[in-house]
């Protein structure tokens, strides 16, 4: 870890360093940071532990640069990041390091103590509103997720499953309404209630929205891959096929899985 460390302090020195990574702001890598988070993720869906190894290196890349920047305005440097998780970590788990310690209880009673020490945490800086504190700069299916289970700590749910299948339902028909109408301001805010809908039902089924989404983009790459095959073996010319016979090739590609 330590050569990794020296390496950032060395790329940021102020005269003998590299031009770019002495440029670089919180700001302007943040994208970055994003990037990678997201490429780990498509390592662990493909199952690529090779590729896994290399992308939690450029991720951890970017907690280092981070941490160094924060060092040199005189915030906090990686020993504090250390020491700031490990720390959360122990006060998250007394089951194991704190009075609690030999009392394991089962996954959801492990998940209710997390989220509970979380909401003291919260309390603790400050956040007075039961959603205070989720972050905007998550992906809007995650951040849904998350309000939808903030807003489940306090009652304020379906009590199964088939409630939130049901305001599926009513959302779509309220977003067929709307389209009849061709108000594009009421479809637009239809929609997102439908998305919304759909990401709570994700929940109660126990199913992370963003990587049901992500996997509905795999699928839909390689199925249609397989329909941009047929069509470039056929002279590459899309304008030649109907809906209808690009339709039926799609078909095929969801055969031939």
């Amino acid at each position: 870890m330590q050569k990794l460390l020296d390496v950032m302090a060395d790329l940021r020195h102020p005269t003998e360093g590299c031009p770019w990574d002495r440029a670089q702001t919180f700001a302007s890598i943040l994208p970055y940071t994003v990037e990678e988070a997201y490429e780990v993720a498509d390592a662990i869906d493909r199952g690529d532990l090779d590729d896994l190894r290399l992308e939690l290196g450029d991720l951890l890349l970017q907690v280092v640069f981070h941490a160094r920047m924060a060092e040199e305005a005189g915030a906090f440097d990686f020993s504090g990041v250390v020491d700031g998780i490990t720390e959360k970590l122990r006060r998250r788990h007394p089951h194991v390091f704190g009075a609690g310690v030999g009392d394991r209880p089962s996954p959801d009673g492990s998940e209710r103590s997390w989220e509970a020490e979380k909401a003291a945490e919260r309390a603790d800086r400050g956040d007075v509103g039961v959603l205070d504190g989720v972050s905007l700069a998550l992906p809007a299916l995650l951040r849904a997720q998350k309000l939808g289970r903030r807003a489940a700590g306090v009652g304020f749910d379906w009590p199964d499953v088939r409630g939130s299948r049901a305001k599926v339902s009513e959302e779509l028909n309220e977003l067929d309404a709307a389209c009849a109408s061709q108000d594009h301001p009421a479809v637009l805010e239809e929609l997102g209630d439908l998305l919304f809908a759909v990401v709570n039902l994700a929940r109660h089924l126990e199913i992370p929205a963003e990587e049901a989404l992500r996997r509905a983009n795999t699928k839909f790459e390689k199925r249609f891959a397989h329909v941009e095959a047929s069509v470039s073996a056929a002279g590459g010319n899309w304008s030649d096929f109907s809906a209808a016979e690009l339709d039926t090739l799609w078909n095929a590609a969801k055969d031939n899985r």
